[in-house]
């Protein structure tokens, strides 16, 4: 059964990293511990004399004064990973830890999870091919030598760099690695980090090489284990569960995350907020605890890159189009049905097919596999398509031989219904307002990836309203932009009532719009 070694670096809230240490050891697993040098003293001695009797904890032989960027973060794990190997020979997964995580996974998951798979779980992509690094500095963090620390001594740091470069002192990468990038965050077999320590030892070119790159955090551990373990053996993934910001900055978790952190496809969460009181209690109770099921969603990532892009389509930044095409024609009428909900507009245009004589085409911008002429693979994927979108138009109209079409768009395509307004062309608009229950806008989150299956109800309970305010405020865009020619049909109204709208969008007579405003199952979900 696995055994596992915490890995925990640390440098302040001595109180908070007791009461860690004595939670994971209760259940029999281990922890090595390495506390800043740069850090008090009394928190140092606090820490020591309240865990020096727990056979289960150990120190880092020696303390390294530790620095962002640096090569002392690597330096320190070492020394606490050389302790937690030499301490505890049972120990059979080593865990990297900081004082912010917290476990969100009993003990018994963890190790059953652990021991599903002989394998090693950390992060590595290739540094050169992958995109991990978004912004600033990527291959210069290596072919450069880097001696201070960039947070401290900035000025100094690129003074340094920027001769560096003027006087082309660049250094070769040691032939045999490929250097890997990734989070810190790893879980390594024992196996892994014997061969780690004895690599350290035998490689000093390789020592001496990561020692002056810039946030070798990063790169240190993914790289060698890359170079040591088979790939079979790798999983490309931390079993931390950490997000972060549009800016970088990584995500806080508060006391309403408890549910959401739990549904987490991963053993631990960072970072708990210090002000998370009662989180911290309930997550501190739940590593001792045994028989606990827990229904796996994974939706956080997703669901915070929803709930934190609200207010900014639209609202905060004007909007933005790939580019200017040339006019559709004058002579030809776009007719754009507008609904949130895809399948009522569909039986719609299928409806109108065997009514009217007029090319329809369903969600071309939102459903990459709508049918489509070839067209010389200007229609191939939806990024094409969305670049192209006057041209693409254009050639359909061209396709069909007509002067009418009439296509799907959701009601989020804004920046493509104020472009299609601006042609010369003639553009109408009827959007379709349906109503949501919240089943169906259950169903629409697990479809997007803001639910899963297994999400529990009081969290779909908090998502429920953002999700129907954020359908209401498409809807609200879309009559604040006061396009022309705009009609609306309400799944509320009589067919009567939506006849008259369905006859002025598709300039037909009455007749013919109460029959297709009398369509079976129109609305039905």
């Amino acid at each position: 059964m696995a055994q596992i070694a915490y890995i925990l670096l640390c440098h302040k809230d001595p109180e908070a990293i007791i009461r860690q240490a004595e939670r994971l050891t209760a259940v029999g697993d281990y922890m090595s511990i390495h506390f800043d040098a740069r850090a008090k003293p009394d928190h140092y001695r606090m820490i020591r004399a309240a865990l020096d009797d727990n056979p289960n904890v150990t120190f880092a032989h020696k303390r390294i004064k530790c620095g962002w960027g640096e090569w002392s973060l690597v330096e320190a794990t070492l020394h606490a990973v050389e302790a937690a190997a030499d301490a505890f020979p049972r120990a059979t997964h080593f865990y990297m830890l900081s004082g912010d995580c917290m476990a969100i996974k009993t003990a018994e998951y963890a190790h059953a999870f652990l021991d599903a798979e002989d394998v090693d779980y950390v992060e590595s992509f290739d540094f050169f091919e992958s995109d991990w690094i978004k912004t600033g500095m990527k291959e210069d963090r290596l072919i450069y030598r880097h001696y201070l620390n960039e947070r401290k001594h900035k000025t100094l740091f690129y003074a340094m760099y920027e001769a560096q470069k003027r006087l082309g002192l660049t250094r070769e990468i040691p032939a045999d690695i490929q250097v890997q990038i990734g989070s810190q965050w790893w879980c390594l077999r024992r196996r892994t980090i014997e061969w780690i320590l004895d690599f350290t030892r035998r490689r000093r070119d390789v020592m001496r090489f990561f020692r002056t790159t810039w946030i070798p955090d990063e790169t240190f551990f993914q790289t060698l284990v890359r170079h040591l373990v088979p790939e079979t053996e790798i999983r490309t993934r931390t079993l931390t569960f950490l997000m972060f910001s549009d800016y970088g900055m990584p995500v806080t978790f508060y006391n309403d995350h408890y549910d959401l952190l739990l549904s987490q496809d991963f053993l631990f969460a960072r970072k708990i907020s210090p002000e998370a009181t009662e989180l911290k209690v309930r997550l501190g109770r739940l590593y001792a605890a045994e028989g606990v099921t827990f229904q796996i969603s994974n939706e956080g990532a997703s669901l915070f890159k929803f709930l934190t892009g609200r207010g900014r389509i639209g609202r905060r930044f004007a909007t933005r189009f790939w580019e200017t095409e040339s006019t559709l024609g004058r002579e030809r009428e776009l007719l754009i049905v507008v609904c949130k909900k895809w399948h009522v507009a569909k039986r719609l245009l299928e409806r109108v097919r065997h009514v009217l004589n007029v090319p329809t085409i369903e969600y071309l911008f939102n459903e990459e596999d709508t049918p489509l002429p070839d067209l010389g693979g200007i229609q191939a994927t939806l990024e094409k398509r969305t670049r192209h979108r006057r041209a693409l138009m254009r050639m359909l109209f061209e396709y069909y031989d007509s002067d009418r079409l009439i296509v799907c768009m959701d009601p989020a395509n804004l920046d493509l219904l104020h472009d299609f307004y601006g042609d010369r062309s003639m553009t109408r608009m009827l959007e379709i307002k349906c109503q949501f229950s919240d089943d169906y806008l259950v169903g629409h989150a697990r479809r997007v990836g803001l639910a899963g299956e297994q999400t529990n109800r009081s969290t779909l309970e908090r998502l429920l309203p953002t999700i129907r305010n954020d359908m209401t405020h498409e809807t609200d865009r879309i009559r604040d932009a006061n396009f022309p020619h705009y009609h609306q049909m309400r799944e509320t109204d009589t067919p009567e009532e939506n006849a008259e709208k369905l006859a002025a969008f598709l300039s037909i007579d009455g007749d013919k719009a109460l029959e297709l405003a009398r369509t079976e199952y129109l609305y039905a979900d």
